[in-house]
């Protein structure tokens, strides 16, 4: 008996170890990503039905491949297009420090960040905004709209910038507009119950939700309410914000009680809805999770918390319906979609066809391209750039990755990555864990 556990012992402390040559699976802070978990509620709550765990390698007959690559120069929205999809950027991928600021803030750094005239746009949860010029290399502007008694209320802000104006929402309720190049407010409101969802602009209005799960269409210019539309509202809040994704014509909201909304950017009219959460308890306590929704040509693509939906615009039909949900935001192009599902599959699917192409599991493609033993790998986030899957792994190391499933490259950054990257100008531009701002070629 003795002889069993001691060997039982031995496995389990095998198996617990993480790689030391490489430090692939090694994980800055584990707690902290077990905490920020996007479906660690959902797990206490439900109990995991069966979910896709198939390994389909790419038939001979498919080559997938990429849109041609683009250079970007801006990035006006948290989630790179009003659409929240992006493209293939172009990215040399030498993997070289080119610039490396001061500290930024002593205080906690959104993970999200704008970029405009090559000036880089931050928020703290102190609510300062900070404007750090890449050409000038340094901060250029700091700006603090909060008065004293709301100083020491954490903040969580959204943002999103057009012609040198930043506009804020936040937990609280105000909602801001503020040209950050004349240092003065344009406009300022307190809605009193907290914004809840990214922001998008339409022409002359500003797009937003609050937590309970009201969207409005703002004058854009003086923060009037143009028309608001009440959803189905949830009483219980979790870590899923609403989600807005917009392209000329429809708005997309999809709200915490798991309800998909399209309505038309123009009229502000309700144009169809279908609810997604899959609960046979719909009651306004239920919890529904998932990412941020996109749209591609003329697809909407929605992952919750056990599926995957392919919904078409037009109508509101689900074309398609997969039982794996992503870890992190999919990304769409060339009428292919590319996600990590939550058993930590790379999956590539047809838009159009609705079938899976590849699905290849990405710690065993580390372990194979290391050669060391299979460990999990913990994921960031995941871009397309310099014709490559690029997934960035929550310790620094990105997994470069072709169209067709294929690891060709694991690199590490020059710094420890602590904020989601973008793209411009060729280059790769993100937030350290010391919460300076690193420009990598």
């Amino acid at each position: 008996m003795k002889l069993f556990l001691s060997f039982v012992l031995i496995i389990f402390i095998s198996n617990c170890s993480f790689d030391d040559k490489t430090g692939i699976w090694n994980n800055d802070n584990p707690n902290k990503l077990k905490k920020n978990d996007l479906f660690a509620e959902f797990k206490t709550l439900s109990s995991q039905s069966d979910e896709f765990k198939e390994i389909i390698p790419l038939n001979k007959n498919y080559n997938p491949s990429f849109l041609k690559q683009k250079t970007n120069i801006s990035w006006n929205d948290i989630f790179y297009s009003s659409t929240n999809n992006s493209i293939n950027f172009n990215y040399l991928g030498l993997n070289n420090l080119i610039l490396k600021s001061k500290k930024i803030s002593s205080h906690d750094i959104m993970n999200h960040k704008l970029l405009n005239n090559n000036i880089v746009i931050l928020a703290t949860s102190k609510g300062d905004l900070i404007f750090y010029s890449l050409d000038n290399e340094r901060v250029i502007n700091k700006f603090n709209f909060y008065q004293k008694k709301f100083k020491k209320i954490p903040k969580k802000i959204n943002f999103i910038t057009l012609n040198d104006i930043v506009y804020v929402s936040d937990n609280l309720g105000f909602l801001y507009a503020f040209d950050y190049l004349s240092n003065k407010i344009i406009w300022a409101k307190n809605y009193k119950i907290p914004f809840r969802s990214n922001l998008k602009l339409y022409k002359n209005k500003l797009i937003a939700a609050n937590q309970n799960n009201i969207l409005y269409f703002f004058n854009k210019n003086n923060g009037d309410v143009l028309k608001f539309i009440p959803t189905e509202e949830t009483i219980v809040k979790n870590q899923f914000v609403n989600s807005l994704s917009i392209n000329e014509n429809y708005s997309y909201f999809l709200n915490t009680y798991g309800s998909l909304y399209s309505i038309n950017n123009k009229t502000m009219k309700i144009i169809w809805f279908i609810n997604l959460n899959q609960s046979n308890d719909l009651n306004p306590s239920n919890l529904f999770l998932g990412n941020q929704i996109v749209n591609f040509n003329k697809k909407i693509i929605v992952t919750s918390n056990k599926f995957t939906y392919i919904i078409n615009k037009e109508n509101g039909v689900i074309d398609f319906k997969f039982n794996f949900s992503s870890l992190i935001k999919p990304v769409a192009n060339n009428d292919n979609a590319y996600l990590i599902s939550k058993n930590n599959l790379l999956i590539c699917l047809n838009l159009k066809s609705g079938k899976i192409l590849y699905s290849y599991n990405i710690n065993e493609m580390i372990s194979n391209f290391l050669k060391i033993k299979k460990k999990k790998a913990k994921f960031k986030t995941l871009v397309i750039a310099g014709d490559k899957i690029n997934i960035f792994l929550s310790n620094s190391y990105v997994l470069k990755i072709d169209a067709a499933g294929k690891l060709t490259d694991i690199v590490k950054l020059p710094r420890k990555i602590k904020s989601f990257p973008i793209f411009s100008q060729n280059n790769l531009i993100y937030l350290d864990k010391k919460n300076k701002i690193s420009v990598i070629n």
